[in-house]
C-alpha cells in the first residue's frame, strides 16, 4: 500500500521557537523612543505600512524589520529624528539578533519522534544567517534532512521543497502558525496544511482559514502532532 505521509514540513519561527513575542517588544521600545512625535496607535499603522510595502524589498527578518523602523522614524519626525533614536533603533535589531533562542512547548519531542518514521524538512522565511543561526542554537538542526531559507512561501515553494527533498507534495504535510504562509500555499501544492496557532500572529500573516478542505487540519499543539499524522496515515 502507498504511505499516504512520507515528508514533514516544519515552519521555524512561533512554530518550533518564540520569535514575535521579540518582535512586539522591540516596538514598543520604537513607540517609547518616538513618544514625542508621534502617537503609539498611528506610530504602529505607519510601522505596519512602511514593513508592507518594504516586504519585496527587504524580504522577511529582523533586517527589514530595522530598516523599515527607521524610514517611519524619519517619516514621524518630519527628517529632524535625533542620532541617538537611530542608534537605539539598530541596537534593538542587534539585541533580536543576538537573542537566544526558546523552544516552543512539546517542540523538541515531537520532532525527534517523527524523524524516527518519516523525512523532516524545515521550511522558513526570512535571513538566511539569522535562520542558521537560530536552528544551530534551537537543537533540532540534526533532526532534519533538509533546510529550506526561502524569500516567501508560495505553491510553487511547496511543490519545489516536496519534491526535491521527498515524494512531492501530495505526500508531505505542512505544519506552521501561519494561515497565510504555511497552510493554505501548501493546500494549494496539494499537501496536508496543519495549523498550530501562536497566541502572537504579526498582522501580515492574517488570512481566513480554509474550512471545508479535507486536508486542513488544526492543532493546540505540537504535542498533538504525532497522533494527527498517524491518523491521517490511515485515511
Amino acid at each position: 500500500m502507498r504511505p499516504s505521509i512520507t515528508t514533514l514540513g516544519f515552519d521555524a519561527d512561533d512554530t518550533l521557537w518564540h520569535n514575535e513575542s521579540f518582535f512586539k517588544l522591540t516596538q514598543d521600545r520604537f513607540a517609547d523612543l518616538l513618544r514625542d512625535f508621534s502617537d503609539p496607535a498611528d506610530l504602529d499603522a505607519r510601522l505596519r505600512a512602511a514593513e508592507n510595502r518594504n516586504i519585496g524589498h527587504y524580504g522577511f527578518g529582523v533586517k527589514g524589520f530595522v530598516l523599515s523602523m527607521i524610514e517611519t522614524a524619519i517619516e514621524v519626525t518630519e527628517e529632524r529624528v535625533p542620532a541617538r533614536v537611530i542608534a537605539e533603533i539598530i541596537d534593538a535589531g542587534r539585541d533580536m539578533l543576538n537573542h537566544p533562542i526558546h523552544l516552543l512547548p512539546h517542540a523538541e519531542a515531537t520532532v525527534a519522534a517523527l524523524a524516527k518514521e518519516f523525512r523532516l524538512v524545515l521550511i522558513t522565511k526570512g535571513d538566511l544567517l539569522h535562520q542558521e543561526r537560530k536552528l544551530a542554537q534551537s537543537g533540532l538542526g540534526e533532526f532534519f534532512g533538509a533546510v529550506e531559507i526561502v524569500s516567501d512561501k508560495t505553491p510553487a515553494t511547496y511543490l519545489d521543497a516536496f519534491g526535491r527533498h521527498g515524494t512531492g507534495a501530495a505526500q508531505a504535510l505542512m505544519v506552521g502558525n501561519s494561515m497565510k504562509s504555511d497552510v493554505i500555499p501548501a493546500l494549494e501544492a496539494g499537501a496536508w496544511g496543519v495549523l498550530v496557532p501562536h497566541d502572537l500572529v504579526w498582522d501580515l500573516e492574517a488570512a481566513e482559514p480554509p474550512e471545508g478542505h479535507t486536508r486542513y487540519r488544526a492543532i493546540p499543539d505540537l504535542g498533538a502532532l504525532p497522533d494527527l499524522v498517524r491518523e491521517i496515515r490511515h485515511i
